[in-house]
């Protein structure tokens, strides 16, 4: 009797052990890994991984409107079109702008359709009197020196964040070309031009 359960016993644990054994070499669940962790390498290549902005900087200011630029190189193989962004610490509200002539002559800022395309092993140059990122609303000054964190999002939805320095700057005055929908008294004086930052 007690020979035959010791028996018994022996085969259990023989067959859990088989069981065991069988699960851990499931090609099945190897497979399944191997394919979870491939998405997660497809998926972190990006088109945020190709873009990098050099010297980025935003203008210093008190209130109302300013803006960012920078150089956006694109170091990938393929197009890339930054489609908004956004400055959660200093605005709620950010637009892609570019620069235009008016038929009077004068130069007016309006929301840049399509977005800023950067061509592949190119750049494109954000600067005052050109295209920009325009920050609007502002929720607290600016002042020169401080660092601002500026989110980009792409049209493939990827985003990057962008360390962008402050610095006073002074150049010539530009109008917003369409003012439906924002307070047009705060974009007086906001100074736009074409002159050197410097190094403020």
């Amino acid at each position: 009797m007690r020979t035959t359960r010791f028996a018994a016993l022996l085969s259990a644990a023989a067959l859990t052990l088989v069981v065991s054994g069988c699960g851990s070499d499931d090609p099945t669940t190897t497979a399944s890994d191997s394919s979870s962790g491939s998405d997660t390498s497809a998926s972190e290549t990006t088109e945020a991984s190709s873009l990098s902005v050099t010297d980025p900087w935003v203008k210093s200011a008190e209130e109302g409107m300013t803006a960012a630029f920078g150089t956006l190189v694109n170091e990938g193989d393929s197009d890339i079109t930054v489609v908004s962004a956004t400055a959660s610490d200093i605005t709620g509200m950010m637009e892609l702008h570019e620069t235009v002539q008016n038929d009077d002559g004068s130069m007016a800022m309006q929301p840049k359709e399509g977005g800023f395309v950067i061509p592949a092993g190119g750049e494109h140059e954000l600067s005052p009197g050109g295209d920009h990122l325009m920050i609007m609303d502002l929720t607290r000054p600016v002042e020169p020196g401080e660092t601002v964190t500026l989110t980009l999002t792409l049209d493939d939805g990827s985003t990057t964040d962008v360390e962008a320095t402050v610095k006073e700057f002074t150049g010539a005055d530009e109008n917003y070309q369409d003012g439906e929908g924002m307070d047009m008294d705060s974009d007086e004086g906001m100074d736009m031009g074409s002159e050197d930052s410097g190094d403020n």
